[in-house]
């Protein structure tokens, strides 16, 4: 029953589809933790002067600021990143750490600057999919072909944020460039797969399928395995390197989503199509 489950390409559809209603209903319900410069607040990286446990530094922080949201993201030992959801006065901050850590950085982020954020990621979001469409509709000129290469994208965002709301993986200038990134992933592999199914007419629609696909899973494969390096060596050998193993795990759950919505999903869809 599994075999023929899964030499049926109609019914191949119906997995990508599932997981891309699962995200939107976690998205709905869980929601989707913002970063610092979308929410406003402050960041500090701290070089201590000798080693503090991230409960007793938050618990000092909370003390001496005044306030109730500390959360201290890395701590090496030395090394520690604090975030602060209040926009904290700089010299507030160096008279609460009183001596106890050098203060490498410090960034504090208003509800005016956080909400600019927010526009400009809509606007990169939109353009992005409106110079997308455009492409694929000026190279393609048919509309299902050019509608599954849009809906695969969408789906691979989708899909990734959901992830993100699972992971606690927050959203951020640097995730929504990952996100970006993502599209461009998509629309590549996708391209590839209609451009074979469509435009070549040497063998069967199966075999053109399937000859795109050894190409286009190598590629994949291989972003995704550079991508789990990138989040290992980030995690482990540089952790206060947080923004670069939050973009290696939007980018390894876009591109896995865009295994299925593209070879599972796309291809499903275009076949069905093209033999009609």
């Amino acid at each position: 029953m599994l075999k023929k489950f899964l030499e049926s390409y109609k019914l191949l559809i119906i997995i990508p589809v599932i997981i891309t209603i699962l995200s939107l209903c976690l998205i709905a319900f869980n929601g989707v933790e913002e970063g610092i410069e979308l929410k406003g607040g402050s960041i500090a990286i701290l070089k201590m002067n000798e080693t503090t446990s991230s409960s007793a530094l938050e618990s000092h922080l909370k003390t001496a600021l005044k306030i109730n949201e500390v959360d201290v993201v890395s701590n090496t030992g030395k090394d520690v990143t604090v975030q602060m959801e209040s926009e904290i006065n700089p010299d507030a901050f160096n008279s609460a750490i009183n001596g106890k850590a050098e203060v490498i950085s410090f960034n504090a982020i208003g509800p005016l600057l956080s909400e600019e954020a927010m526009n400009q990621i809509y606007w990169a979001m939109l353009f992005a999919f409106l110079f997308m469409s455009i492409t694929v509709f000026i190279t393609f000129r048919e509309f299902i072909p050019s509608i599954t290469i849009i809906l695969s994208a969408l789906t691979d965002i989708i899909i990734a944020i959901g992830g993100m709301s699972l992971f606690n993986i927050p959203l951020s200038i640097a995730s929504v460039g990952a996100l970006l990134m993502l599209i461009g992933y998509s629309v590549d592999a996708n391209i590839l797969l209609t451009t074979r199914i469509l435009k070549r007419k040497e063998g069967t629609i199966v075999e053109r399928a399937k000859e795109s696909m050894k190409t286009g899973l190598t590629m994949t494969t291989t972003a995704i395995a550079a991508m789990t390096i990138l989040y290992i060596s980030t995690i482990f050998l540089i952790p206060e390197a947080s923004t670069l193993s939050n973009i290696a795990a939007v980018l390894i759950i876009g591109l896995s989503a865009d295994i299925m919505s593209t070879w599972l999903m796309n291809r499903g869809i275009l076949r069905w199509y093209v033999e009609g």
